[in-house]
């Protein structure tokens, strides 16, 4: 039989030098590994967005000066002749009433029906603003006029009631027409 070769025993010294070789080297703080632990800072980012969001309260809107409908009338009449002019917004055009009376169609004259009647199922602001300008320019005591009262039907849609303010508020020239806007009651 061939005699078999004993493994050559390790001197404690090799022993020493393979465990040491072998054992996880701890990396000092300055030389880790390249992997960024971005955790805490996406931590600190969440937590100041939130508060912003939290504590943030500007809305973009834009406002429209208005007056709500007055109790109980607006006191003395006025000495003057006023124009006091109501545009009605119903769902078949707008109804115009002026000094008390209404407003005929093509707003020449006075009589019944409506002032400016929908065109091809759309409102007629142009028609509205020129309506405006003929009933303020009717006579001179009209002229320094500002206000005008706009009511609704209650299906009316709001951007018609609000297009019927801008039409009432300035001609096409940018000239002002009625820029103090009262809000008044459908009956």
């Amino acid at each position: 039989m061939a005699a078999q070769k004993q493994p050559e025993k390790l001197s404690a010294q090799q022993r020493a030098k393979i465990r040491r070789l072998s054992e996880p080297k701890e990396l000092a703080p300055d030389e880790e590994g390249g992997e960024l632990n971005i955790v805490p800072f996406l931590d600190i980012i969440m937590n100041v967005l939130m508060f912003v969001l939290a504590t943030v309260t500007v809305t973009f809107t834009a406002a429209i000066d208005t007056f709500p409908p007055r109790a109980g009338g607006a006191g003395r009449p006025p000495t003057t002749p006023t124009l006091g002019l109501t545009v009605i917004i119903v769902p078949e055009g707008f109804s115009v009433k002026a000094r008390g009376g209404n407003i005929a169609p093509g707003c020449s004259d006075t009589g019944p029906g409506l002032a400016i009647p929908k065109v091809n199922g759309e409102y007629d602001y142009a028609q509205l603003t020129v309506c405006g300008r003929k009933l303020k320019h009717l006579a001179p005591e009209f002229a320094d006029e500002t206000a005008v009262t706009i009511s609704a039907n209650p299906q009316i849609k709001y951007q018609d009631v609000i297009s019927a303010i801008d039409a009432l508020r300035k001609d096409e020239e940018g000239k002002k027409l009625f820029p103090e806007v009262n809000f008044g009651l459908a009956r």
